[in-house]
């Protein structure tokens, strides 16, 4: 399977001038704990990502107010991707390699096409390598450095 295959595809995203809370309200309505963060609302390049965590550790946990805007408290580098042809080996050792759970899917212009979760690997790839998942799992985990 590939990146395609997995990837939940057409995802919310979030622009650097929407606020925080905005972000949040998505996450919350759309069970999510990322959102891709794009140009604007009518480009969709990858300029960014928010993470549940990141809005915690960026935004509440330091007691910004309600109108902090996601360019703010987004993570701008390293933004780790994978295209729609990437296969599932290269999308779990992305995951591993970063220690992330959740990767933006983009096309060759840097537009957001998607996002593959560890649980799409886990639901899709599992039943026929439990292996690959188990091993996914296992590192993105551990501790951060």
């Amino acid at each position: 399977m590939n990146a395609r295959e997995l990837m939940t595809a057409h995802p919310a995203t979030i622009t650097g001038t929407d606020t925080v809370v905005q972000a949040a309200q998505i996450m919350r309505t759309r069970d999510v704990g990322m959102l891709p963060v794009v140009a604007s609302h009518t480009d969709p390049r990858l300029i960014g990502i928010l993470t549940d965590r990141d809005i915690v550790v960026r935004f509440v946990a330091p007691g910004y107010g309600s109108s902090a805007l996601v360019r703010e408290h987004m993570t701008r580098e390293p933004i780790v991707t994978v295209a729609a042809t990437d296969s599932e080996r290269e999308i779990g050792d992305k995951m591993t390699r970063f220690q992330v759970r959740r990767l933006p899917v983009v096309d060759s212009d840097g537009r957001v096409i998607g996002v593959v979760a560890q649980a799409d690997l886990a639901l899709s790839i599992g039943p026929k390598n439990p292996l690959l998942v188990e091993q996914v799992l296992e590192s993105i985990s551990r501790p951060g450095a």
